[in-house]
């Protein structure tokens, strides 16, 4: 084991601890963590992230169902067309974008660059989540037709597989205004949505990608352990103001991704 790989197992220690502590968000660090400190390109560090991702949240699910805070009949409805688009994505729409996407006179966007800055884009909407006033509770009185969701549904899950993140920053909110669900239900439930499309997802990556299986299942194994630990911390401190500074934390992450792919 080297030194680099060390650095990477602390920091999925740290992506168990946030997951743990707030219930999401820790994941959106496992992309910047295996590009900028271990060296991984943006689409093998995405794939990694999708399996980080969903064997988490899979723990995260059975956690909230104990407690009553999993709706699974409203969560496997929502997520088949979320599965469908994560799969389909990383396993066609990411192997096909081109090398170079375009240029500009001496400047190159490439597919590299492309994923990180898109990426950092999506950091910035799940930032702005975590930092606004989280007290807004209004909920439709009726669900809305099932094709919308369905639509949603695959816009949400193309987001997911691009960028290898969960995305249950952008499934509990449209599961509290959709599909009418109370939001601690909702956070719960999300879990399994985005255990089911990580997963998958990741399945369509081991055809067209080599998994250095000993290094994932490691990182994983130690993100785990940092949720358990993340998750007794948590009944000793306030989640809502630990939510918001990692909101901005989340925010200088995606300033210098930018930065660092655009310069």
């Amino acid at each position: 084991m080297n030194s680099i790989h060390i650095v990477g197992y602390i920091g999925a220690l740290i992506v168990g601890l946030v997951l743990g502590l707030i219930g999401g968000g820790g994941s959106i660090l496992t992309v910047p963590l295996l590009v900028y400190l271990l060296g991984y390109n943006p689409v093998l560090a995405t794939a990694y992230s999708l399996f980080v991702v969903g064997t988490s949240s899979l723990v995260g699910t059975y956690q909230k169902h104990k407690k009553g805070l999993v709706d699974f009949k409203t969560g496997l409805a929502f997520s088949f067309p979320s599965f469908v688009a994560v799969y389909l994505s990383r396993r066609y729409l990411v192997p096909g974008i081109p090398d170079t996407l375009f240029s500009i006179g001496s400047f190159n966007l490439t597919k590299d660059i492309g994923i990180m800055v898109f990426f950092a884009i999506i950091m910035i909407i799940a930032s702005y989540s975590m930092i606004k006033n989280g007290k807004n509770k209004i909920i439709n009185s009726k669900s809305q037709p099932y094709y919308k969701t369905f639509v949603q549904g695959l816009i949400i899950g193309t987001i997911t597989g691009i960028v290898g993140a969960g995305g249950g920053f952008l499934y509990v909110p449209a599961l509290v205004l959709w599909a009418n669900i109370p939001m601690k239900k909702a956070v719960g439930t999300s879990l399994i949505i985005v255990t089911i499309n990580s997963l998958i997802g990741f399945i369509g990556d081991v055809q067209t990608l080599n998994i250095e299986w000993g290094f994932l299942l490691t990182f994983t194994g130690i993100a785990i352990l940092g949720i358990i630990l993340g998750v007794y911390i948590s009944k000793f401190i306030s989640g809502e103001k630990l939510k918001k500074s990692f909101g901005y934390f989340i925010l200088l992450i995606a300033t210098y991704i930018i930065y660092r792919e655009l310069k």
